[in-house]
């Protein structure tokens, strides 16, 4: 099935193997809370025990530099897309409230992104993305 909408993570390409899963999975979350419908039904077994639903389309995680990242926000932000993000500082703290502080001390164009998460029209996110490769 094709979806309307598209997920797209970009990553700086010289994170250690634990910070890719740690950048992908908080910006996954942070994109699902705040576009519900990125979220599919609850997961049921032959036995009828049900777990948590799953993202319903693939998400797709392309890889980058620095400038690459900053180009990607850039855009997002041109075409009113809410993104999610993930900045080297955020590996230092421990908790959310932590977290949003360290953001918040940077202005939008000096934060030092290591991870952008963008859900959106496809056109829109392919736009967004474009020239970036996938992250291998």
């Amino acid at each position: 099935m094709i979806y309307p909408t598209k997920t797209a993570l970009v990553l700086r390409r010289d994170l250690l193997p634990w910070q890719i899963a740690n950048v992908a999975a908080f910006l996954t979350g942070g994109l699902a809370g705040t576009y519900p419908e990125m979220v599919g039904e609850p997961y049921r077994d032959g036995s009828g025990r049900f777990y948590t639903p799953l993202v319903r389309e693939p998400v797709f995680v392309y890889g980058g530099e620095a400038a690459d990242l900053t180009r990607v926000h850039q855009r997002a932000l041109s075409r009113t897309l809410r993104i999610a993000i993930y900045t080297a500082p955020l590996f230092r703290t421990s908790n959310d409230i932590d977290n949003r502080a360290s953001v918040a001390e940077q202005a939008t164009e000096a934060l030092d992104l290591v991870g952008v998460g963008i859900h959106g029209e496809r056109k829109v996110v392919d736009k967004v993305i474009n020239g970036l490769k996938f992250f291998v």
